[in-house]
Order: C-alpha cells, then structure tokens, then sequence
C-alpha cells in the first residue's frame, strides 16, 4: 500500500471522528423537550373576594375614627399554581422584586418566590412600620423604620414564610419560598401558564391561605398543552364538640 493511500485513509478516519464528535455535542447541547401547563383557577364563593378591611385610624396618627377600607378584593392573586415534584433549579431574582408597606397593609399579600432570592420591604406609609416573621423557615425583624425607608431579606429554604408587623396587628403577608421555577399566580380571570416544562410527570399544586390545597397529577408532553383546572372549595366545617 502507498504511502498516499494511507494519508486517504488517515484523513478519511479523522473526518469520520470528527463528524461523530460534533454530532456528539450537537446531541448534548441540545434543549431537553417541553411542553406548557395551562388552565383556570375557579374559587368558591366564601373565597372570592376578602372582606373589607378596617384601617387602623381613618388618617394616619392616634385618636381618628376608623373608616372602612376596601382595598382590592381579588382574591385569585393570593393563589399561586406550582409543582412541587419538579427538579430543584436556580436563576436569577427578577428586578425589583418586594412586597411594599401601603396604606397600613402589605402589597402584595401573597408573594411566591425562588429559593436564594431577595425580597425589600419598602416604606411606603407616613408612618412607622416594622416587618418580621417567627416562621420556622426564615426569622427575621427587620425593626422599626420610616416612609421611603426599604430593608430586605434572603429567603435561603423552602416552605410558607408568614410576616406581620409589631405596630400594626392586622398588617399580615404570605411569601411562598419555592424549590423551582415552575410557578404562577392566576390573571383576574383566572387563567394561568407554566411554560417550558420538561416532558414527565408532575405533581400540581394550587394553594391559597384559607383552605387545604388541591393537587392534581399530570404528564407533560413534548410541544403539547396539558390542561388542568382547579376548583379551589370551601374550607372544610370545624367540628363542634
């Protein structure tokens, strides 16, 4: 055999190598297929809508009569859609991310966030506020502090974080500390999206403060839609003696 047919050879069986490797990373790089989660969220009557709230003082400052404050009623953005059988994941918080003190309440009251991310709780009142919780996945007392004033806290574990604050006892928020991504709050109308979910099988979870959680088991298919409702019920009646 020549030497020139060997450099073919050679060069064939280099090429070749090269092709498969190439094809190798192609394959590993590819993006794992996904599919979406979508439905609606429908609450039973007692969980519609929050009751009225009554300010502390009908202006800010000891001695006023108490006036009626409606506030936003919208119960369905105190629901927050997640799974919670998915792969534990992290990403960056995104900007901006609190829960504000606003006319003697928190703003939101329910907040769903990543594990590792950062939540302020800014100021927003004329008045003192003081922020803290006693929750066993985070403690924390972020003290007295003014209007314009913002603190924050890293929430580093996963679990229900319930903040008050020591002025005011009626001022309470929820912040639902998750494992990954793969979580929502419903629209006004009650629909919600979870997008780019692997292909698998999931356990779904729509949660809201006042009653037991409904979860719903569903298999994700790739370029496909899985739908799922939730009809959140009625708390279940306390037993009388």
């Amino acid at each position: 055999m020549g030497r020139s047919t060997q450099l073919v050879k050679w060069s064939y069986a280099v090429t070749a190598l090269l092709a498969c490797g190439a094809s190798s990373v192609v394959a590993q790089n590819s993006p794992a297929p996904t599919g979406r989660i979508a439905g609606t969220v429908t609450l039973s009557h007692d969980l519609s809508a929050r009751k009225p709230r009554l300010r502390v003082y009908a202006e800010y400052g000891p001695g006023a009569t108490p006036a009626a404050d409606p506030g936003d009623t919208n119960e369905l953005k105190n629901v927050v859609v997640y799974l919670d059988s998915a792969a534990t994941d992290r990403r960056p918080p995104p900007a901006g991310l609190s829960i504000a003190q606003r006319n003697e309440a928190f703003e939101p009251h329910v907040l769903p966030v990543l594990v590792g991310w950062p939540v302020a709780f800014p100021n927003r009142d004329p008045i003192f506020h003081n922020v803290f919780s006693l929750s066993s996945v985070k403690v924390f007392d972020l003290g007295r502090y003014p209007q314009g004033a913002s603190k924050s806290i890293r929430f580093d574990r996963a679990g229900q974080v319930r903040v008050f604050c020591h002025i005011h006892s009626d001022m309470s928020a929820v912040i639902m500390v998750l494992a990954n991504r793969f979580f929502t709050v419903p629209d006004e109308a009650g629909h919600y999206v979870l997008d780019s979910v692997p292909v698998g099988d999931y356990r779904i979870v729509a949660w809201h403060e006042r009653t037991h959680q409904s979860v719903v088991h569903v298999h994700v298919t790739s370029g496909e839609t899985s739908v799922v409702d939730f009809n959140i019920p009625l708390p279940p009646p306390e037993s009388k003696p």
